[in-house]
């Protein structure tokens, strides 16, 4: 028996947590522990006997399903599982099949209590195991919401193509033979155009042209679209914007797959929010958007209940807010006139990374023509001043930084832009440094693309500065999560005398900008902090556990913000009292700071070992 233990300790203590304990606990474990060869065959008797315990694996292959039949883990040789039961006292959820027969060591609930009380890096280590667990399950269960599914699980899978040589007449039989409502237009696989059966009757039969005709003649020529790993909302919103049924999708090396239309996506979704921007991207008057955006909080608390990962609320209220205020620079236009040269309504900060919560404010600005002069400035400052107010009555707050349209400030050319990103770089100041916090995070949201883009290329040039990233880095290690000492909350009074976690200043911002930082150094534009994170995938600047640990901990610390929002518990908006969460949850939140902290030092040593 002896020999037996012996061998169990020198096995147990190769693994985590006893490789980082003293030997006292690894012989404990060894000593109260009973050895089990589990099979198919006797499976049943040994895991249901209605008990909870913690079992490691010595040998052989088993998989970990969930209640709906989904494998969780595969566990092999030194994996654990049984722990969440034995932290939480919930029932037993998931259940164990044997791939390959092998041996457990299986620690009944009286004995893995001792070792929690008495070792402390042994509780760390499974509270720990369990919270990158739920920070990671809790998503995957997001697809079920039709916002969150890929677009390439939706889109038609037979992908329809002609060339834009063939007839009209040869196009409508092709569309007609494979029962499509759409035909893909390209050369080589490249993306030429498309044409719908609504092309076919408002320019082909109201306008009388000859079905010999070659299609191109008729077709939407370079049409939006959408890529494959994109999700539902981002494509229906991109049709109710442009008011369009079918939208190409692409795979990332711009080769047409297939073709997602309105009906489709549709068919995924009952939420009265998405159906508002259609309303609102539709509205006649300021008076009715205005009508409609009154609406928006209580549809908003509806939403919330019905979906599994409420954080796509933030890019559900950055999209009402592009349609409010891209309905609005519409209707301003038709009451005062076209604008008089080429523009582009830009936005910044939360509205730009589609980030928004329930109390963000406006951040934005226009981007003007090169070539303007003094009296066509007088059209935009005024354009500027009334959907800025009007947004405000819309329900977004005015930027208490003056970070608006309405600014003069905010209202430029792109070299006048250029000027003032420059200053900010070569002069980090930490005033400079909260501009590009706000100002490196930015969206078209309305006018001229192609200024639009000669702004992103001219912000490519200058951001190429050491300095730069090294000062970045620097002002994001100012901050700090807030964990102190023995690795309790450090709390903040309000004016209420309230203690607190601000959520938002202590955890989603120092994340931010600590992906911002990693995506301007490597060229990434998009703003968007998951799709900034997806696309690092790409980069060696970040290892892939990196990048995922920072995913889950946005998606955590946002989901906690809006449901306290939500709640309206009396709190500061991005606040949280810890009072309120379960001992698990003040775990999980604990890890989630923790695995911040990390990252922040991470960077610090990456780009300002000089600085600090």
């Amino acid at each position: 028996m002896a020999a037996q233990v012996q061998d169990v300790v020198e096995f147990s203590h190769k693994q985590m947590p006893f490789s980082h304990l003293p030997h006292g606990a690894t012989s404990y474990f060894a000593r109260h522990l009973q050895v089990v060869y589990l099979t198919r065959e006797n499976q049943m008797q040994w895991l249901q006997t209605g008990g909870v315990n913690l079992y490691l694996v010595r040998s052989g292959v088993f998989d970990l399903v969930s209640i709906h039949g989904d494998t969780i883990a595969r566990l092999t040789e030194g994996d654990y599982f049984g722990f969440p039961s034995l932290l939480t006292g919930d029932k037993i959820q998931s259940h164990l099949q044997v791939v390959t027969a092998g041996l457990l060591y299986v620690l009944d609930q009286q004995s893995f209590d001792y070792l929690r009380r008495e070792y402390r890096g042994f509780e760390q280590h499974f509270v720990r195991a369990h919270a990158n667990r739920l920070l990671s399950s809790q998503y995957k269960t997001r697809d079920q919401s039709w916002s969150e599914r890929k677009i390439s699980e939706l889109m038609s899978s037979n992908i329809i193509t002609a060339s834009a040589q063939v007839s009209i007449t040869e196009a409508a039989m092709k569309m007609r033979h494979y029962g499509v409502s759409s035909l893909v237009i390209t050369d080589e696989n490249t993306l030429l155009g498309i044409v719908t059966d609504r092309d076919l009757r408002n320019r082909v039969l109201a306008s009388d042209i000859a079905p010999s005709t070659s299609i191109q003649s008729v077709m939407t020529k370079n049409p939006k679209s959408i890529f494959e790993n994109n999700r539902a909302f981002s494509a229906l919103h991109l049709m109710l914007k442009h008011n369009i049924h079918h939208l190409p999708v692409l795979d990332e090396a711009y080769k047409p797959l297939g073709v997602i239309t309105s009906t489709d996506l549709l068919r995924q979704q009952k939420s009265d929010p998405v159906q508002l921007i259609g309303k609102i991207y539709k509205a006649s008057s300021v008076a009715e958007v205005k009508r409609y955006s009154s609406d928006i909080p209580e549809l908003l608390k509806q939403f919330s209940n019905n979906i599994e990962d409420i954080s796509v609320i933030g890019k559900l209220l950055s999209g009402l807010t592009d349609a409010l205020t891209a309905r609005l620079v519409h209707l301003y236009q038709l009451e005062y006139g076209q604008a008089p040269c080429a523009f582009s309504w830009i936005c910044f900060g939360s509205q730009a990374r589609e980030e928004q919560t329930l109390h963000s404010d406006q951040d934005n600005g226009i981007l003007l023509d090169a070539n303007i002069t003094a009296k066509q400035r007088v059209y935009f400052a005024h354009l500027g001043a009334t959907v800025c107010e009007q947004l405000v009555e819309c329900g977004i707050k005015r930027c208490p930084g003056n970070i608006m349209a309405s600014n003069e400030a905010c209202r430029g050319t792109v070299t006048q832009w250029q000027s003032r990103f420059v200053t900010w770089i070569k002069e980090p100041t930490p005033k400079a440094m909260l501009n590009c916090k706000i100002y490196f995070d930015l969206r078209l949201i309305d006018g001229s693309k192609s200024l639009y883009q000669d702004l992103c290329a001219a912000l490519d040039m200058i951001r190429r500065d050491e300095l730069f990233f090294a000062a970045m880095a620097t002002d994001i290690n100012t901050n700090s999560v807030p964990i102190g000492l023995f690795h309790q909350f450090k709390l903040e009074k309000g004016n209420t005398q309230h203690k607190h976690l601000d959520l938002k200043r202590r955890g989603i911002v120092i994340i931010n900008d600590l992906v911002r930082l990693y995506a301007l150094n490597v060229g990434i534009y998009k703003a968007n902090t998951l799709e900034r994170l997806d696309a690092l995938l790409k980069f060696d600047v970040l290892s892939s556990n990196d990048v995922y640990d920072l995913k889950d901990c946005w998606r955590y610390l946002t989901q906690l913000r809006l449901k306290t929002q939500i709640k309206r518990e009396g709190l500061p908006s991005n606040c949280i009292d810890p009072k309120t969460l379960t001992s698990l949850e003040k775990h999980q939140l604990k890890e989630a700071f923790h695995l911040v902290r990390h990252a922040q030092q991470a960077s610090a040593f990456k780009f300002a070992r000089a600085s600090l």
